[in-house]
């Protein structure tokens, strides 16, 4: 029988496969070949003694990796580039310019650098072949504002958003439509150009018009699904008055719409996935299974509030733990998604640091289970932590230790509390991002 250690520790080792499996790096290669003149993408060839110029554009937590892959197919083929990354996760690249900026707020630096990848794009002939490399976080890193709305409002409006509960589908339809490029409108700058977007998918059902809010596909939300979302979370007296008065024109016709999947611009247009969620989850589950574990995966699309999923995880380990069911001991569980948190509380955390908690209390005294919650892109929220690993003795441990787990958990303070159990999950910058996982295992 494993100890509670050994658990934790084959929980670090499953979560670490799920990592190596999403390397957007090696992502990207399994989707380019270049054969002389005769470059290969997901099974669509371009003739590139056709092609004028190459040039590379792209935004989101894992596109420095991606432009590495790149650079490693096309070298010096590539006549411009601009990626936009978060901080501290700008990687060396020879071709492609690698800028770091604010994220999930997003700050000034992320403007310029969306603002030069758009004028990149309109220099653009039919001649050439634009190359774009998407990932999570690219909504946020390429915040170019509509002219009539500033950066404050793009930040207010992302912060409400984000301590509301929203649902990250939700979050993406507001800011399509407060964007110059996301939503469709950056296929729209690159035309007349071929265009060519390699996406590691950070949504659930892989939806390209979701992930970094769809730059490169067609946008089927409207300037009066915003409206509605903004009246269903109670935020108009909240909302920047710009952006109503952006979403109240569009509904009026006096601003375009995203381009929609009718326009003959997408013609032009290939979207591949390269990477996703499931393809973590199933690398994880060959660990766990290496390492002896029964294995069951619950989804891969989990969403919803954090506490809630966590309750229901908890819940599957007690009748594990008890009956042998669904699967006998020793067990692995695993699903991966992206739940939420409504932010209710002054504290510091993230939804995988809220689960985690929720899960130790909901779990408290059991013996032989340990719960891993993490972030594949290594932060959770705005912390400095993935996630967290917690068993049935945290809540205990805690309690000797005169800690308050229930009212760090009404806080929304998972992180201070965490943190203090030793219990947080940190492992730096990850270059990939492709949703959480989340591990139960039954010793």
């Amino acid at each position: 029988m494993k100890t509670i250690a050994q658990l934790r520790e084959d929980a670090r080792m499953i979560f670490t496969a799920g990592l190596t499996a999403s390397d957007a790096r090696a992502a990207v290669l399994k989707s380019l070949n270049l054969d002389g003149d005769a470059l290969t993408i997901a099974r669509q060839i371009y003739d590139l003694s056709t092609v004028r110029r190459i040039v590379v554009v792209g935004a989101g937590k894992a596109s420095a990796r991606m432009a590495q892959g790149v650079e490693e197919i096309l070298g010096d083929r590539i006549a411009d580039g601009l990626v936009i990354v978060k901080d501290g996760y700008a990687l060396p690249t020879r071709r492609i310019k690698i800028v770091e900026a604010g994220h999930p707020i997003p700050d000034e630096r992320g403007v310029r650098a969306a603002q030069e990848c758009g004028r990149i794009l309109e220099r653009c002939a039919a001649e050439d072949l634009v190359i774009c490399l998407l990932s999570g976080g690219g909504s946020a890193l390429l915040s170019a504002p509509m002219d009539s709305i500033s950066l404050d409002d793009v930040r207010s409006a992302t912060q409400l958003l984000l301590n509301c509960g929203a649902r990250i589908q939700e979050i993406n339809a507001i800011r399509k439509h407060i964007s110059s490029l996301t939503g469709g409108r950056m296929a729209r700058s690159s035309s007349p150009a071929r265009l060519a977007s390699l996406i590691l998918s950070d949504v659930i059902g892989d939806r390209l018009d979701s992930i970094a809010s769809g730059p490169t596909a067609p946008d089927p939300t409207t300037f009066i699904e915003c409206l509605e979302i903004i009246e269903r979370y109670g935020l108009r007296t909240q909302m920047p008055a710009a952006v109503l008065r952006v979403f109240e024109r569009g509904v009026n016709g006096a601003i375009d719409e995203t381009p929609k999947p009718s326009d003959p611009l997408f013609a032009n247009v290939q979207n591949v996935i390269v990477g996703n969620n499931r393809m973590a989850l199933n690398a994880a589950r060959q660990k766990a299974e290496a390492l002896g574990y029964h294995t069951l995966l619950l989804s891969s699309s989990l969403e919803g509030e954090s506490a809630q999923a966590a309750l229901f995880h908890a819940a599957v380990a007690k009748e594990i733990l008890y009956t042998g069911t669904p699967v006998p001991t020793p067990a692995c569980l695993m699903s991966g998604g992206e739940t939420t948190v409504t932010v209710r509380g002054d504290g510091k955390g993230g939804r995988n640091q809220e689960f985690a908690l929720a899960a130790a209390l909901a779990l408290a005294g059991c013996e032989r289970v340990v719960i891993l919650s993490g972030g594949t892109d290594g932060t959770d929220g705005p912390t400095d932590a993935a996630g967290a690993i917690v068993d049935g003795t945290t809540v205990p441990r805690a309690k000797i230790c005169g800690l308050d787990p229930t009212g760090a958990l009404q806080r929304n303070d998972s992180y201070t509390f965490l943190q203090a159990m030793d219990d947080l999950l940190v492992s730096g910058p990850t270059f990939t991002n492709v949703m959480d996982i989340h591990l139960v295992l039954v010793g």
